[in-house]
């Protein structure tokens, strides 16, 4: 039996694994901490809307294993609670014959992961997808889709609420104690929660409430299961975990296409990815709302939430660039982030990468559009965590590294933590 249950993060994840606990567990009592004032305020709302089908990820691992299943369960609860989704598919380019071999290993990858329906292309029938793309090759993905994430990450909140369980939004724990009986878990949290409007609970509510200070230690909890996204290594230090991997966080600045040129793109077009790497390189994105995104790049983020140029968090920063793993990382990847900063700079070096897939966008067909921070983790040597990352240590579990495409796969992460700390009750 789970018991009580504390839920650090108020993201997809986290609450996917509040729902997931509610339906294992139907007597547990489960608390959901978010120090934003709502839910989804970072990645999960801030992302490209990309359900993906599991083309790239190494069979085996538990990125390509949760995402097959992640993105199932996905289309099935969207389909269950009224959220657009749409298999508008994708492709994927490869420009010239340099590129034919890693677009071939893609195509091996997504048959082993059981990625349905996946085609070579040639050319001509790239054309019939997207008219306007250009490439020697590309795989067609017709089961990669959009979805419309902070309206799944709205649902999910208000199933665990309907489970009766609590969202505690503008709380932040900042300390995490052993109560005196050396069984349960204090959580100490700082902030402001939205209470209802007849004041009689602190947790967030769906009706508009007013905001009240918060500074006290809650709980006790018997489970903790952190789930901090870009702030992930922070709070697993509060629990005295080590402190490899760290989050380096990387901003991805988007462009839009303006209305009149919409027409440029049916569905999503990506490049052949550079294994080196987990970013996938600038791709174009249509979107549920019809937009069409042209991005992301991948630049060191001057705060851990920072999404613009000018948002520098000078403590954070500092802690990145002290990072050892940081600096052997920049040492290898030095060129590649040269001209990240550059595309970064200059729109027409942004688009110019663009049109390597999509030759008649112009510069002038964009304007500017939204950005995210991706949470990448970075072990001590340097390296580039690539996979899904669980610590599971006694009562207390952390997600150190949930990168794309944890979106689509949170459902199925949430199956997975959960089937590893609450026991099903008998029936």
């Amino acid at each position: 039996m789970a018991g009580r249950v504390a839920v650090i993060g108020g993201g997809i994840l986290g609450l996917a694994v509040a729902r997931r606990i509610g339906q294992v567990d139907p007597a547990a009592t489960v608390t959901v901490f978010e120090k934003e004032q709502d839910v989804a305020r970072h990645q999960s709302g801030h992302n490209s809307g990309v359900a993906h089908a599991g083309l790239y990820y190494q069979p085996g691992s538990l990125k390509a294993t949760l995402c097959r299943r992640g993105v199932a369960l996905l289309k099935e609860y969207c389909a269950a609670h009224g959220i657009r989704y749409d298999e508008c598919g994708k492709v994927v380019v490869a420009v010239d014959d340099s590129e034919l071999g890693r677009l071939a290993d893609i195509a091996n990858r997504a048959q082993a992961n059981g990625v349905p329906n996946t085609t070579m292309l040639d050319p001509h029938d790239l054309r019939r997808y997207e008219p306007h793309a250009r490439g020697v090759a590309a795989l067609h993905s017709p089961t990669t889709a959009i979805v419309d994430y902070p309206a799944v990450v709205r649902t999910l909140r208000d199933g665990v609420w309907d489970a009766g369980g609590s969202v505690r939004t503008g709380s932040e724990v900042v300390s995490v104690e052993e109560r005196s009986d050396g069984v349960h878990l204090g959580l100490r949290v700082r902030g402001s929660a939205r209470v209802a409007p007849n004041g009689t609970h602190a947790t967030a509510s769906r009706a508009d409430g007013t905001v009240a200070a918060v500074s006290t230690v809650v709980g006790p909890f018997d489970l903790l299961i952190a789930c901090a996204g870009l702030q992930s290594d922070q709070v697993a230090a509060l629990t005295g975990e080590e402190p490899s991997p760290q989050i380096v966080p990387f901003r991805g600045d988007y462009w839009l296409l303006r209305p009149e040129r919409l027409g440029l793109v049916r569905g999503l077009i990506y490049p052949v990815p550079d294994p080196r790497y987990p970013f996938l390189g600038i791709h174009l994105t249509r979107r549920v709302d019809g937009n069409v995104l042209v991005g992301p790049n991948a630049v060191l983020a001057t705060a851990r939430e920072g999404y613009t140029r000018l948002t520098v968090q000078g403590s954070e920063l500092r802690r990145t660039l002290a990072w050892p793993g940081f600096r052997k990382m920049a040492r290898q990847h030095w060129r590649t982030g040269a001209k990240e900063i550059l595309r970064t700079a200059s729109r027409h070096a942004f688009i110019a990468e663009a049109r390597r897939y999509v030759p008649q966008l112009q510069a002038g067909d964009v304007v500017r559009g939204p950005s995210g921070v991706r949470a990448q983790a970075v072990a001590r040597d340097g390296s580039l965590v690539d996979d899904f990352v669980l610590s599971i240590r006694g009562r207390i579990v952390h997600v150190r590294n949930a990168p794309s495409p944890a979106a689509t796969a949170s459902l199925a992460i949430a199956e997975h933590i959960v089937s590893k700390v609450v026991a099903e009750p008998a029936t």
